[in-house]
């Protein structure tokens, strides 16, 4: 009987004991809570963008033939009139050669017109006072003249026959001067698809090569009709060439998520919604200095939102259920669940529209296993510190 009443009492005690351990256990909990505060906060809208040189030159063939060297390499830095490839000229170069000779005949021929014209005329001289003096019939004259006419219009002739194989000289000689491909303008070398031996012309599909000024580059970035009529309701100004004027600077982020370290000015947008695709394109000029972009670049434009004393909140404060986002207002240390709209998220910040206002005090973090009346020990945390700790996974 001792021994039971022993371990009843060993029994009793642990229940006893349990139950306390277990009231500790579903106590409140500390939990670090945050106050919505206002702040001023600059997000970006992005679109994906190309980027293109300012000018880019096909390069062709004026004259049909095979290549016979190339003088450039891919990439590479060229001013404007240097050579580029070499065509073979050798029929072009003998047609040259035999218009030359025919320029050298043709200005014999005008030469030996005018001396002819010369001979006619000092016939007339001679002949004008013997006829004056009666001393030969004036039939004698006119025939003198008649040579004299004939003998000019031969000149005429010759000169014109001269003039037709100065031009074909040109003509041929520029043909030869076309076998040497020079660059259009200054820039850099692109894809060189055809090589040594390669026929090449002038109604070729492929070009040569294309060189690209990219001194300054283009990046192209569209919107679809919803963003566009958008950004004409929020951009300031009467008219789209005054709105586009107001832009802020804009950010070009590269294909390694890096951003280019020169800002550029959106120029320009075209006139009309492309109908294959519905979307409007916007131009953004950038100087390029160090030639760090290249003609075919992409990467994303980051165009500046600019929120003025909105509210804000951390992003770890906010969870999402079914697509409506929630955080956890604490009101005399317990929580209510509280539906938020968040317009955007920067640095680690949610922007909060409604839902709460400033001061209002939420869980600021740790939330998964919370729900509705639970109660906790507030902790208050710095929201700013909270942010700048939390790094990205990516």
């Amino acid at each position: 009987m001792r021994n039971k009443l022993l371990l009843l009492s060993v029994a009793a005690l642990s229940l006893a004991s349990c139950k306390k351990e277990e009231q500790r256990k579903d106590g409140p909990k500390p939990y670090p809570v945050v106050s919505a505060e206002t702040k001023n906060l600059t997000g970006y809208q992005s679109f994906p963008a190309s980027v293109e040189g300012i000018v880019n030159n096909d390069v062709r063939a004026k004259i049909q033939g095979y290549i016979t060297q190339v003088l450039v390499d891919e990439g590479q830095y060229v001013t404007k009139g240097q050579p580029l490839f070499r065509i073979e000229t050798n029929v072009l170069t003998e047609t040259a050669d035999a218009a030359k000779a025919g320029v050298s005949a043709a200005q014999a021929n005008v030469t030996a017109a005018q001396a002819a014209v010369s001979a006619a005329q000092v016939e007339v001289n001679k002949l004008i006072p013997l006829v004056q003096k009666n001393i030969i019939s004036r039939v004698q004259l006119e025939t003198a003249n008649a040579n004299l006419a004939k003998a000019k219009a031969q000149l005429q002739q010759a000169r014109a026959s001269q003039q037709q194989s100065v031009a074909n000289y040109k003509s041929t000689q520029a043909n030869v001067d076309y076998s040497i491909v020079r660059a259009p303008i200054s820039g850099v070398v692109g894809k060189l698809p055809l090589k040594v031996g390669s026929l090449v012309g002038p109604s070729d599909q492929t070009a040569l090569t294309t060189i690209s000024d990219t001194r300054q580059v283009y990046a192209y970035f569209s919107m679809n009709e919803k963003e566009y009529f958008s950004f004409l309701e929020k951009s300031p100004g009467a008219t789209v060439p005054e709105k586009i004027r107001n832009l802020p600077m804009v950010q070009l982020q590269l294909a390694n998520g890096t951003l280019y370290p020169e800002k550029g000015r959106v120029e320009t947008v075209t006139g009309q919604i492309d109908s294959s695709t519905g979307t409007i394109q916007f131009r953004v000029g950038f100087n390029n200095p160090q030639k760090l972009l290249s003609n075919g670049n992409s990467g994303t434009i980051l165009l500046p939102v600019n929120y003025d004393n909105v509210v804000v909140i951390p992003e770890s404060a906010t969870y999402e259920q079914q697509g409506i986002v929630y955080a956890y207002k604490v009101q005399n240390n317990k929580l209510k669940s509280t539906v938020v709209t968040v317009k955007d998220r920067i640095s680690n910040y949610a922007v909060v529209t409604s839902g709460l206002s400033k001061g209002d005090k939420v869980v600021a973090m740790s939330v998964e296993g919370l729900k509705d009346n639970d109660e906790i020990i507030p902790k208050p945390i710095n929201a700013d510190s909270l942010v700048q700790s939390i790094k990205p996974l990516f």
